[in-house]
């Protein structure tokens, strides 16, 4: 059993500092630990401190370009986008799509909203924090959300499910089945309860492995979500990256 991609990879053009290494630097620790491809998505163009800007891409695709031929690694240029409103939009645009391999979701805290209705109702709770379990109405409203945002775009990946941002995560992961979107097992965190997991692999959901590396040497590191495989018995079959490489909406060529 091999993990041959990781599609959650950050760079330092995640900026700030959120992302440490480059572009070649994350390639070249996939090749060191036998990786065949990887993602470089770096966080959506509206978070207001580490979203990646559009004049960057062409140096992103460069960057991509040389680190293949150094490598010999398979990379793709991807883009970690957020849920900007309660409509399901996300901070991607139809002209990014040019330049998009894969496509990724999840909600983040600190992004520019569309309207401030979207950032009293989605963004508020989570900065805020509560001492309280999130209400039936504040999780039919996030859900309603991502179920929106799956209807709209061909988002490949639904990344960290249920972090901060709580969801019927099983009707979001029942409409990724019918979208053909990978839910992700991530490598730092995984906020679905097993019984969940469990439900969903038995209603056939594609899971999906991901490192949500903010370093090189974190790049492959999905032992967390390898665990629950194991300790579920979800079907290696289910998972799109294990002994086999995914099929993206979006991959050019």
């Amino acid at each position: 059993m091999n993990i041959l991609g990781d599609y959650h990879t950050h760079t330092k053009y995640s900026r700030h500092g959120h992302g440490k290494g480059t572009v070649l630097e994350n390639a070249s620790v996939a090749n060191e630990k036998g990786l065949k491809q990887i993602a470089i998505t770096d966080h959506g163009f509206n978070h207001m401190l580490f979203g990646i800007r559009r004049r960057d891409i062409q140096d992103i695709k460069e960057d991509i370009l040389n680190a293949k031929e150094v490598t010999g690694v398979d990379i793709l240029l991807g883009v970690e986008a957020n849920l900007i409103s309660q409509n399901g939009n996300i901070d991607v645009k139809v002209e990014d799509f040019e330049f998009l391999d894969v496509l990724s979701m999840g909600f983040h805290k600190l992004v520019h909203m569309d309207r401030n209705e979207d950032f009293w109702k989605l963004s508020l709770p989570h900065l805020i924090g509560t001492p309280f379990a999130p209400s039936k109405e504040r999780i039919n409203r996030n859900t309603t959300a991502y179920l929106k945002a799956l209807d709209k775009y061909p988002i490949d990946i639904i990344t960290h499910i249920n972090y901060e941002f709580p969801v019927d995560a099983l009707a979001v992961a029942k409409l990724a089945k019918e979208k053909g979107t990978y839910i992700e097992l991530n490598g730092k965190r995984i906020n679905v309860s097993e019984r969940d997991l469990d439900i969903m692999a038995g209603e056939g959901v594609k899971f999906i492995l991901g490192s949500d590396a903010h370093t090189p040497d974190r790049v492959g590191e999905c032992n967390q979500g390898l665990n629950l495989i194991f300790k579920l018995g979800i079907p290696l079959s289910q998972i799109a990256n294990v002994d086999k490489l995914p099929k993206f909406h979006n991959k050019r060529g």
